[in-house]
C-alpha cells in the first residue's frame, strides 16, 4: 500500500486543484496581460482573480499559474499601480505586462 503525503497545501497531491480561474465573461472592453509570480495551483489563481475583479470596472479576470500570466478584460484601461496593489493584497508580486 502506497501512502500519498500531501504537503500542507490546499491541492491534491499532483499540485492542482483548479485551472484557468475565470470570472464572468463580457464581450467588448479592453483586455491587458499580466505576468504575475508567486502562483502555483488553483487557490493562487482564485485569489489573485477575486482581487482584481474587484477594481472598478474589470469584467473579466482568467489567471493561469502553470504560465504566471493573468487576463484581465476591463470597461476602460486600468491604472497598473491598481492592479499591483490588487496582486499584492492577494499575496502575489506583478511583474509586469506581457
Amino acid at each position: 500500500m502506497t501512502d500519498q503525503t500531501t504537503t500542507g497545501s490546499c491541492c491534491s497531491p499532483n499540485g492542482s486543484c483548479h485551472s484557468g480561474t475565470t470570472t464572468d465573461v463580457q464581450v467588448g472592453g479592453v483586455t491587458a496581460v499580466y505576468k504575475v509570480s508567486g502562483m502555483t495551483c488553483g487557490h493562487c489563481e482564485g485569489a489573485v482573480s477575486e482581487e482584481i475583479s474587484a477594481l472598478e470596472g474589470v469584467t473579466s479576470v482568467t489567471a493561469v499559474a502553470a504560465s504566471g500570466e493573468v487576463t484581465v478584460t476591463s470597461a476602460a484601461p486600468l491604472d497598473e499601480e491598481a492592479v499591483r496593489a490588487a496582486v499584492d493584497e492577494a499575496g502575489y508580486e506583478l511583474v509586469g505586462t506581457v
